[in-house]
């Protein structure tokens, strides 16, 4: 499901399964996995309770670069992130901007080089993958 460039699968595998997976395929695909942030356990200990929730970000500088050059305010956006989360029903989603969309988004009408096109296609798969979608 795609709704405002965001796209969201469902994940067959549990939060930690999914975010474990992710993390794999990223360092294949030789990107850097910048950081992770785990929403649930920072509630936690400020007393809150939140489902899995994790975010994930990262990237490469070598894709990344040439698009902050077209369209410097697109460095609110990159790093690229991932969210995976558990719903109210326990099930998983993986869910994550589309590059092609963020292009848009920072009023780039042209894709020079492909590059936004390539990282759309590749994070697609990639998320396929992870949660064993068709989607």
């Amino acid at each position: 499901m795609t709704v405002d460039g965001l796209v969201t699968i469902l994940s067959a595998s549990d939060p930690q399964e999914t975010a474990r997976r992710f993390v794999a395929e990223i360092a294949a695909a030789q990107m850097t996995v910048f950081a992770r942030i785990d929403h649930a356990a920072l509630a936690t200990q400020v007393g809150l309770e939140l489902p899995p929730t994790e975010v994930i970000i990262f990237g490469n500088a070598r894709a990344g670069t040439p698009l902050l050059v077209a369209a410097p305010t697109l460095g609110i956006d990159l790093p690229l992130k991932v969210l995976v989360w558990c719903d109210s029903t326990a099930q998983t989603w993986l869910s994550y901007n589309d590059p092609s969309w963020l292009m848009r988004r920072h009023g780039l009408s042209r894709d020079e080089n492909g590059v936004a096109a390539r990282m759309s296609n590749l994070l697609a798969t990639i998320a396929r993958k992870v949660t064993g979608s068709d989607q």
